[in-house]
């Protein structure tokens, strides 16, 4: 049986999750449902955390272990959330910066 959490996350790891998580939300043009979503269920974050590692049978063959494993700790703390929403305006700030062209 595999260990959830065996060794924390280092704020390396964890910027590159966020990076690459916010990337996503804004190419798909999901920032602002997911700055409310995240806003609205900041007061849950470990509560979700813990339910991904309950539903994780579930999880775990549609995303791999081991992302289900890192991004369950990634948004069990609060802090982290905040991250992800200044990342995703970061980003969606840039997107509009840029002229429509490119």
């Amino acid at each position: 049986m595999r260990e959830f959490w065996k060794e924390p996350l280092s704020e390396e790891q964890k910027q590159a999750l966020i990076d690459a998580l916010a990337q996503q939300i804004v190419k798909r043009g999901l920032s602002a449902p997911a700055i409310l979503f995240l806003e609205l269920n900041k007061p849950l974050a470990f509560i979700g955390a813990q339910a991904g590692i309950v539903f994780s049978p579930f999880l775990a063959p549609f995303f791999g272990f081991d992302r289900v494993d890192v991004y369950t700790q990634l948004m069990s703390e609060r802090e982290n959330w905040d991250r992800l929403v200044e990342r995703i305006e970061e980003l969606e700030e840039q997107k509009r910066a840029q002229p429509s062209g490119e």
